[in-house]
């Protein structure tokens, strides 16, 4: 049973889900059963909602995304720009829930 499960999981599903990201807005958003996670800036929602269940186990309802443009700043005077990171805010199905403090 467990070789089954393992197989269901692509490597691919890796490289769209990064991380989980937890802040004190996501906590919030906890309350209304949805999970935040950083994901490839490339990630289309079919393939985000494809990841969070195989990784996860769970049934997702719904899918939003944003990309949150870098910061422009300075060091030691010299200008830089932080890089753009893509969130995607899941929503899971009644009754389900994803526990990011341990790992997959």
């Amino acid at each position: 049973m467990a070789k089954d499960k393992a197989q269901a999981v692509d490597l691919r599903h890796y490289d769209v889900v990064r991380r989980p990201l937890i802040t004190e807005k996501t906590t919030r958003v906890g309350e209304h059963n949805q999970v935040v996670f950083e994901v490839a800036r490339g990630a289309t929602k079919p393939e985000i909602r494809a990841a969070v269940e195989a990784l996860f186990g769970v049934k997702v309802t719904a899918v939003n995304t944003l990309v949150a443009k870098g910061k422009a700043g300075r060091w030691r005077g010299r200008p830089y720009v932080r890089s753009d990171v893509k969130k995607a805010f899941v929503t899971l199905a009644p009754g389900q829930s994803i526990d990011v403090t341990t790992g997959v």
